[in-house]
């Protein structure tokens, strides 16, 4: 009998271990249900760990904000898990532009510094607040939503989402960053040409 317990364990365990991780085989096409699995002969501790994080981003640019990601794409090892992060450095006056994030709710807690942030809701109604060291703010899956440093040093934050591959899409690049007619922009904007052209030659959109 405690030999066909044994045996019976044996099963069980050896096809749970089977299926513990997915570490993502990035060569391949992903889809929505995640990448292929590499295989687990294949598979090391490194690829449990992202060091991308340790180093702050460049916030030398137009928005003088910086985000580190560690999405699927980085960090392989998140495949199928449902989960990623990524740092977020906004230099004094930086700013997070109004963006959305299809496919994931995110959580952000503010490291150090303080930071103004806020979502719409599908209602068009703003929810904004000042957040300070060691406060959190949630960001419901695909709504409008934006960070801004609100004091006049440094400010860092960790992001995490519910999803491997949150996406992103940033309001101001989808609107003036491609090339769209300026005449259909106008049209569905209210913004008149001058205004249209101007945004697509900051953001480096045609048309």
């Amino acid at each position: 009998m405690l030999h066909i317990l044994f045996l019976v364990a044996l099963l069980f365990s050896s096809s749970s271990h089977a299926a513990d991780f997915c570490v993502a085989k990035l060569r391949g096409a992903g889809n929505p249900s995640g990448y292929a699995c590499r295989s687990p002969a294949n598979v090391t501790a490194d690829d449990f760990v992202f060091k991308g994080l340790a180093a702050a981003g460049n916030t030398t640019n137009i928005i003088s904000a910086a985000v580190t990601p560690a999405f699927v794409q980085q960090f392989p090892g998140l495949n199928g898990l449902g989960i990623s992060t990524a740092r977020l450095d906004l230099a004094p006056g930086g700013v997070v532009p109004m963006h959305t994030h299809p496919a994931a709710t995110e959580i952000l807690y503010v490291v150090y510094g303080k930071i103004t942030a806020g979502f719409i809701s599908s209602a068009n109604t703003p929810y904004v607040n000042t957040l300070k060291t060691g406060e959190v703010m949630v960001f419901p899956q695909g709504l409008l939503h934006f960070q801004i440093n609100a004091g006049g040093k440094p400010a860092l934050a960790i992001v995490s989402f519910n999803s491997p591959e949150p996406g992103l899409q940033i309001l101001d690049f989808a609107l003036f960053g491609n090339s769209l007619s300026s005449a259909l922009i106008e049209k569905t904007t209210f913004l008149d040409d001058a205004q249209v052209k101007k945004l697509k030659s900051v953001l480096g959109g045609t048309g």
